[in-house]
């Protein structure tokens, strides 16, 4: 007997709008051909970069925004799980369908911190990419279980990290960082703490980056994680 696909079908309501990020041109023909086979599918818009889908997709209203996890040439950063950070910020109801062709536990946990809806491997058969979107469009987290599970080992072995870290740490932050790290820890995206600051949105961006050298740490999702030890050990500190 076999077990039943993780990318089981959702009923659909109506035509699903989806807009897809991917810096490779034949791979963006490509799923919009395969979704527009679909009668209940429709591609509303596509972008190669992130400031591009940034721009679009707010315009364009999609259901589910497909993201390519790898942009540039490089591919060395996690800039589609920023996009997807940046657009369920402005636009909540907007699901997130990462698409990627390297099995990273990093950009899972990512994408997972960021609110998306699911992850997949470009490697996916076409039917079961067209249920993803299906699936996630209707509001339904959709993420293979084996790679959660990844990700929740992890997660536990990132909570376990000592809690007398936190103090000694931040000693080394400025009040006005100590500030911004407090918003990290919250969960707001640099936009959003530019605008409870009144800031640049470029000067946030780089407090955050002094921050994170100043931590010792490579990855936001980890300043944020101190930032809540501290905020709960002083909250334990009080009478």
């Amino acid at each position: 007997m076999t077990s039943p696909s993780p990318f089981a079908s959702a009923p659909s309501t109506g035509p699903v709008r989806v807009f897809l990020l991917d810096d490779h041109e034949v791979v963006r023909r490509g799923v919009r051909d395969l979704l527009e086979a679909e009668e209940d599918i429709v591609v509303v818009g596509e972008a190669a970069d992130a400031r591009e889908a940034l721009a679009r997709v707010p315009a364009v209203r999609p259901d589910v925004a497909v993201l390519d996890v790898r942009l540039g040439a490089s591919g060395g950063d996690h800039e589609g799980v920023t996009v997807c950070r940046e657009l369920r910020a402005e636009l909540p109801g907007l699901a997130c369908l990462m698409l990627t062709s390297f099995d990273d536990d990093e950009a899972l946990f990512d994408a997972i911190m960021a609110g998306a809806a699911g992850y997949v491997l470009k490697q996916i058969g076409g039917s079961d990419l067209v249920a993803a979107v299906r699936t996630v469009a209707t509001g339904r987290s959709l993420l293979d279980p084996r790679m959660t599970e990844r990700v929740m080992a992890r997660i536990r072995g990132t909570d376990a990290a000592p809690r007398e870290a936190a103090p000694a740490e931040l000693d080394r932050l400025s009040p006005r960082e100590l500030e911004i790290l407090d918003l990290i820890g919250l969960g707001l995206t640099n936009r959003q703490i530019a605008e409870r600051l009144f800031l640049a949105e470029k000067t946030v961006k780089n407090r955050v980056s002094s921050i994170l050298g100043k931590l010792g740490v490579g990855r936001r999702i980890q300043a944020a994680m101190i930032a809540e030890r501290f905020r709960e050990q002083h909250a334990h500190d009080l009478p």
